[in-house]
């Protein structure tokens, strides 16, 4: 009895010291060999690892669990659990079911990660049915499952059952009022969340992140900024990975490499792990803030085994989008060489990085490889090809490229072409395409201004005024464009003509100043040339 004892217990700790499903697998097979692996501890132990563990199978857990003569009611919870956080969250539905059929009726444990699945999937349907459930099995005001409701709503961009569970609930805590501030945020609705913002009484660093990736969303970057410095202000929340991919992404928008520079270090002081998103996103940031050798440091301190390929796209569509054509295509074979599958943003990169280098053939050869891939491609790099055939002046192949595609033509592709047709004086050719780009999108200001500077340039001053008073007519206005200069750690927005700002008067002072001396230095330039010439 000693020894049957003993070699239980040996073998119930060899199962929870299980490291991997091969080792799992192992102890398993012992154990059906003995006829134990449906006992107590050791069913529980099983499902446990295989449906929870970093390094376990869920589907084996299922399997397993399906198998089982008198499957425990946890077990369910624990499969149920294990794919709400795998690839295939639409699974719990299919375990839910199973379990109601086979007679167990689920608990507090079982609802909040049937939501956390269905707002992965955004089935709303479902998530209706599940919350109608979860009424019927009096479950209504458990806390955890109201959280989880709140969320799953607000993933739906569905606010008002968000807030009309929000304003019902008897109970709430921390989590509850980060639910629906998170809520707001993800619809977009800055506004209220930030009333929910102002009213909490408590707040920890998900409240703050929330707030923050709110901003950044809504392109609200300054205030994102704002929010964030009173985050450090306080004192009281240490900034997490998510708020700093979040203030990152609002540095990268401002074009504030200075401010981007201190959120580094602060990653760096404060220890925090460099993930593969917070490591991509400080590449981002450099490169869009133009300091793409700092994005190349950032890129080349990372593991290839720890990276993926959104980190490698970023690093290659900033190496495009400084001029580094050739570089951004020989990175594109590196990642071929480590085996990471591009993907549609990959050949997106690499196909603007042709069409600024002027490599029509390389264009052709990725447009290829992209349909090669199994990727299929969408508007946006039939939009590319047709801006590298423009760019390259070949706007007849453009033209027919586009006639030919197997998809709708949208204004983003007849613009390349209407601006390679300008550029490459084919005039006739960009008056057509002006046309079907103001029938396809009558709305648009640019669209008139684009076909009246055609006109313009053909001398055709009549048909020119006549656009612009068609798009009076139309009451389509001019949205005027702006430029931002980052100084000191502050933006500041400027328009054509712009006498708004505090420091307008020493602006135009200084470019009247510039403007007096270059007609100097032309007018010295010109003087010498006349004397050397005479002589």
């Amino acid at each position: 009895m000693l020894k049957s004892s003993s070699s239980l217990l040996t073998k119930s700790i060899l199962l929870h010291r299980c490291k991997s499903m091969s080792e799992l697998n192992k102890t398993h097979a012992l154990l059906i060999i003995l006829g134990l692996s449906e006992e107590e501890p050791f069913a529980s132990r099983t499902l446990a690892f295989s449906a929870l563990s970093s390094s376990g199978d869920v589907e084996y857990a299922y399997r397993f669990l399906s198998n089982l003569a008198n499957p425990p009611n946890f077990g369910w919870n624990y499969v149920i659990r294990g794919f709400s956080n795998s690839r295939t969250p639409e699974k719990t539905t299919r375990v839910y079911i199973q379990m109601l059929r086979t007679g167990f009726s689920p608990d507090h444990m079982t609802y909040p990660f049937l939501f956390k699945s269905i707002s992965r999937i955004s089935n709303r349907k479902v998530g209706g049915c599940l919350h109608s459930s979860v009424v019927k099995t009096g479950f209504e005001w458990d806390l955890f499952i109201c959280n989880s409701l709140i969320h799953m709503y607000g993933t739906f961009r569905d606010r008002a059952s968000a807030r009309k569970l929000f304003d019902e609930m008897p109970v709430k805590n921390l989590v509850t009022w980060n639910s629906i501030l998170d809520g707001y945020a993800k619809c977009g609705d800055v506004v209220s969340a930030r009333q929910v913002f102002d009213e909490m009484t408590e707040r920890d660093v998900v409240s703050w992140s929330s707030m923050v990736d709110g901003y950044v969303k809504s392109g609200e970057y300054d205030e994102a900024l704002e929010i964030f410095d009173q985050m450090m202000q306080m004192g009281s929340s240490k900034a997490n990975e998510v708020t700093m991919v979040s203030v990152l992404c609002a540095c990268a928008h401002l074009g504030a490499l200075n401010r981007g520079k201190a959120v580094h270090r602060y990653i760096l002081d404060e220890r925090l792990p460099l993930t593969v998103i917070l490591q991509t996103s400080l590449i981002d940031m450099y490169a869009k803030c133009g300091s793409i050798g700092d994005a190349w440091g950032v890129f080349c301190g990372a593991s290839v085994k720890e990276t993926d390929v959104l980190m490698w796209n970023a690093m290659i569509g900033g190496l495009a989008s400084h001029g580094f054509i050739r570089e951004s295509l020989q990175l594109y074979h590196k990642m071929q060489e480590y085996k990471i599958k591009p993907d549609e943003i990959t050949f997106l990169s690499l196909l603007a990085a042709c069409s600024h280098g002027g490599l029509v053939k390389e264009a052709w050869h990725l447009f290829a490889s992209l349909k090669e891939s199994g990727v299929e491609p969408k508007s946006e790099h039939y939009a590319c090809m047709v801006d590298v055939l423009s760019r390259a002046g070949l706007v007849k192949d453009a033209y027919d490229f586009i006639s030919q595609m197997p998809i709708k033509t949208t204004g983003s592709m007849l613009g390349a072409l209407l601006n390679g047709c300008i550029n490459h004086r084919k005039l006739e050719l960009a008056e057509t395409v002006g046309k079907m780009l103001i029938e396809l999108q009558p709305h648009n200001d640019g669209r008139y201004v684009g076909l009246a500077n055609v006109y313009a340039i053909n001398r055709q001053f009549g048909a020119a005024r006549s656009m612009r008073k068609a798009m009076e007519k139309k009451g389509v206005k001019k949205v005027a464009g702006h430029s931002i200069v980052d100084l000191n750690g502050k933006s500041h927005r400027f328009i054509a003509h712009d006498k708004t700002h505090f420091d307008s008067e020493q602006i135009y002072g200084v470019i009247h100043l510039l403007g007096t001396w270059m007609d100097l230095i032309v007018h010295n330039d010109e003087s010498e040339d006349y004397h050397c010439d005479r002589s």
